[in-house]
């Protein structure tokens, strides 16, 4: 114990120091001169076929925006939609009903509001599909 009562690592002479961990979750430690931590972590299941295409088309559209200095309120209205769609798609594998419903509302007003290059109609026309197919 240190003067102040806090433990720590006793130093064994001539190996370099020490490692001390009291807790941990997750990750990964190495010591040495040769040491390799590799850690796998995941968050859940990876999302079903069908939210897969959606989540494709999701990015294809974004990609295809303006970008972001050059893009309409319109366009930064619907790339948040975009995102918050594609966030719930990667970190639970599905999106809501609601979350579909309002990306759906989104991309539709996006295309009647432009003259959106021939790129991201097609872009957008894929995401509209995904959402039927997922909304019945």
């Amino acid at each position: 114990m240190s003067s102040d009562g806090q433990s720590t690592p006793e130093q064994q002479p001539g190996n370099g120091g020490g490692v001390s961990i009291g807790s941990m979750s997750g990750g990964s430690v190495s010591t040495g001169t040769y040491g390799k931590a590799t850690s796998y972590n995941t968050t859940g299941t990876g999302p079903d076929p069908r939210h897969a295409e959606l989540l494709e088309a999701i990015r294809d559209l974004r990609g295809a925006l303006p970008p972001a200095a050059d893009r309409s309120d319109q366009d930064a209205a619907l790339d948040g939609e975009l995102a918050d769609a594609e966030a719930e798609i990667t970190g639970s594998g599905t999106a809501s009903p609601g979350r579909l419903a309002r990306l759906l509302g989104g991309v539709r007003g996006w295309l009647g509001s432009q003259a959106a290059a021939a790129g991201a109609v097609a872009s957008a026309t894929a995401v509209v599909q995904g959402i039927a197919q997922l909304l019945g």
